[in-house]
């Protein structure tokens, strides 16, 4: 479980988020919504441990991570960044072992347990067939795919995504999500900042409007978030539309043009 209890962090001497709480339980999908420059990233470095907190805690199943080791925040978090670039010519199972870094003694090499465990998560997500591909040759889902491997090779309890769906097709969209929720059916905490309320609405179990430098946690989202809600979070006019499909209401959030 993740809780962050009155937390506020920022840069150098500029606070950008203030008393920030929440939870998130293994299984949660928190969904992260808020306009550009509201602090989503921000929080997320700082949950990470790249920025350093202001004030307030955090803390993974009930321990404070002020003073974590890197090797021991990155068995506990790992973190998908909105894009991964290699200018080498890494193969994805390369970069799926990356996922095993913090496992590792100084200057060793990954074990067969290691690679049998990469291999494992991308068979787990059924991309066994990029094992040998070159990761920067692939596409934005591909290598979006190859991360969350990654991720899952790191055996952390909790994986955090600042915008995963960025630059992806509306079919590999479909596909990430299918896996990010194959994920939380294991247990696996998810925290996932987007742009989209849909998202929220279809995915999330929780939301986090982020704005003016507060946070709102709501619960629940597809049954809580309203549509003031979401106007006043992005200042647009939005229309919220419910449509019954297969005896499951669902929400879609519509620009008023």
């Amino acid at each position: 479980m993740l809780e962050v209890k009155n937390l506020s962090c920022g840069y150098k001497d500029k606070i950008v988020l203030k008393d920030v709480s929440f939870t998130a339980n293994p299984g949660d999908i928190l969904c992260i919504l808020g306009s550009n420059g509201s602090g989503k990233s921000t929080l997320i470095k700082t949950i990470i441990g790249l920025l350093d907190i202001y004030e307030g805690e955090i803390f993974v199943d009930g321990e404070n991570t002020k003073d974590w080791p890197w090797e021991q925040r990155a068995r506990a978090i790992s973190y998908i960044p909105q894009s991964f670039n290699s200018t080498f010519q890494y193969k994805s199972i390369d970069i799926v072992l990356m996922g095993r870094t913090s496992y590792l003694g100084f200057a060793s090499s990954p074990s067969k347990e290691d690679e049998k465990i990469a291999d494992e998560a991308m068979e787990r997500l059924k991309i066994s067939y990029l094992r040998d591909k070159v990761y920067s040759k692939l596409s934005g889902g591909e290598r979006q795919l190859v991360k969350i491997a990654q991720a899952l090779a790191q055996r952390s309890n909790i994986i955090i995504m600042d915008e995963p769906t960025n630059n992806l097709d509306f079919g590999n969209q479909i596909v990430l999500f299918k896996h990010i929720k194959q994920c939380a059916d294991l247990g696996i905490t998810i925290l996932m900042a987007t742009h989209f309320p849909e998202q929220a609405f279809l995915y999330g179990t929780k939301a986090l409007l982020v704005k003016d430098g507060r946070a709102i946690e709501i619960d629940r989202p597809n049954e809580n978030l309203t549509e003031s809600e979401i106007q006043n979070l992005y200042c647009v006019e939005v229309k919220v539309v419910e449509l019954d499909v297969e005896d499951k209401t669902i929400k879609m959030c519509l620009p008023i043009l």
